[in-house]
């Protein structure tokens, strides 16, 4: 079997997993032991259903993987039109993937709160050279981020809008390669998203470091 599956709500998403997890040392980056893991059968992406549709049906498109992996881990945005909130989200596919025949310590249910680009933002010159800056402190001093980013605040108040506006300001085409380059390069230990960190603790207890080196 296949040690850890990744079902992922959009393709943004699998670029930024497949960043991370073929960086070179990604396992010592994630402070975790090592774990298999292959882009094209560890990852399926709900590509079509997004949040809502994960939300939905997210046990359905795990189901078929029982036999095939180990462990799981299920990853969504919080916001999105209609959404109930993290912490139902969190609950509702809980019990829905144990139904399914998932045991409890087989899998996580991962919910970024708002969205992805929470863990995209962090105040280093990879991320700004992906949004068409030279570093971070020509990014940080554009007029537009006055107010989009807050002196004393780690990330921008809207992750998501904020990028998009960067993009269309610097004419630069929103695509997923932009999240790939970045969480290729980004320091993992900067983030301090309560997500991104759930993430890090779920490898960390299922893979962890041999004689905790």
């Amino acid at each position: 079997m296949r040690d850890c599956f990744f079902l992922l709500a959009d393709k943004n998403m699998q670029a930024a997993f497949e960043g991370f997890l073929t960086r070179q040392h990604c396992h010592a980056s994630l402070g975790c032991g090592a774990f298999e893991f292959d882009h094209r059968i560890d990852i399926h992406v709900a590509a079509g259903d997004n949040d809502p549709g994960l939300y939905t049906r997210g046990h359905e498109f795990l189901r078929p993987f029982q036999s095939s992996h180990h462990r799981a881990v299920v990853v969504l945005d919080a916001e999105w039109d209609g959404s109930p909130g993290a912490d139902a989200i969190r609950q509702h596919m809980t019990q829905q993937i144990t139904a399914s025949g998932w045991d409890n310590d087989r899998f996580r249910v991962i919910v970024i709160e708002p969205e992805l680009e929470n863990w995209i933002w962090q105040k280093s010159d990879h991320v700004a050279r992906g949004l068409g800056f030279e570093n971070h402190n020509e990014l940080i001093l554009d007029p537009d981020m006055a107010d989009a980013w807050p002196e004393g605040c780690c990330k921008p108040i809207a992750p998501k809008e904020a990028m998009e506006h960067l993009l269309r300001k610097k004419r630069i085409s929103r695509s997923s390669s932009i999240y790939k380059d970045i969480a290729s390069s980004v320091s993992i230990r900067h983030c301090e998203d309560a997500a991104f960190q759930m993430l890090l603790e779920t490898l960390r207890e299922w893979f962890p470091r041999e004689n905790g080196g």
